[in-house]
């Protein structure tokens, strides 16, 4: 065997640990470099603001059911949301300046329940007590069944809330119930705000609404829900068109 000479051993010995604590240093600084935003998210937060629209509009379309909470203003009143939606069906309440109500929807069919109080504040004295705590079918033909169909419908209302209005923007990371997110704004925020999720599919969490038309918080994403239509016992037929509410 061939000794290996002393004096390259000596000059091995310091330059094989110079090596090794350079590389772990390389590391290390790999490691904590520049504190990535994105570091363990879904990626959307690297993309322009038009293509993070893009895609949590189209989560939020694939999603079978979303649960969504917070007030709208339409038509110069504000209406306090708190509704499980899905392709097939709709339940949760609905709060206006005549009081809660209950809506209900299985496929085309739309049901209201309210209070006594509620029909007596939407102008029907005669018949509130009938109507209190049963569910009241609303034709199709009732202005009514617009007005508040339009609360029930996933596909319907999501298309016309999960959109920003003027130049879009996409720089600020925030959090929404534990779960980290992206925001989006539309003229600097007065064109409103969205968070979308950076955790998972890209969803939709949290809405501020332009020209302050509301504030929308969206969760339960892809969770069922049931939705059947209500037994006949707990059903009215209210026999004429519905008063304005």
């Amino acid at each position: 065997m061939t000794a290996i000479p002393h004096g390259r051993t000596g000059r091995t010995g310091p330059v094989a640990a110079t090596c090794v604590l350079a590389v772990a240093g390389a590391v290390l600084l790999a490691g904590c470099g520049g504190d990535d935003p994105d570091a363990g998210t879904n990626g959307v937060g690297k993309l322009p603001p038009a293509k993070i629209q893009a895609k949590t509009r189209a989560a939020a379309d694939a999603a079978s059911a979303v649960r969504l909470s917070g007030t709208v203003v339409t038509s110069g009143l504000t209406y306090t949301l708190d509704m499980r939606l899905k392709t097939g069906g709709s339940t949760g309440s609905v709060t206006s300046k005549a009081g809660t109500f209950r809506l209900l929807r299985v496929g085309s069919e739309l049901y209201l329940k309210a209070d006594a109080d509620f029909w007596h504040h939407s102008g029907d004295t005669s018949a509130a007590g009938k109507l209190d705590g049963k569910y009241v079918k609303v034709p199709q033909g009732d202005p009514a069944y617009k007005k508040f169909s339009g609360f029930t419908d996933k596909s319907l209302l999501l298309n016309g809330l999960l959109t920003l209005h003027g130049k879009l923007a996409a720089d600020s990371r925030h959090e929404q119930s534990g779960t980290r997110t992206i925001r989006v704004t539309g003229d600097n925020g007065s064109g409103g705000t969205l968070d979308v999720s950076l955790e998972g599919t890209p969803y939709p969490l949290r809405l501020v609404r332009a020209g302050s038309a509301g504030t929308l918080t969206f969760s339960d994403w892809g969770k069922d829900f049931p939705a059947a239509e209500p037994a006949k016992a707990d059903t009215v037929d209210y026999g004429r068109q519905l008063p304005s509410s």
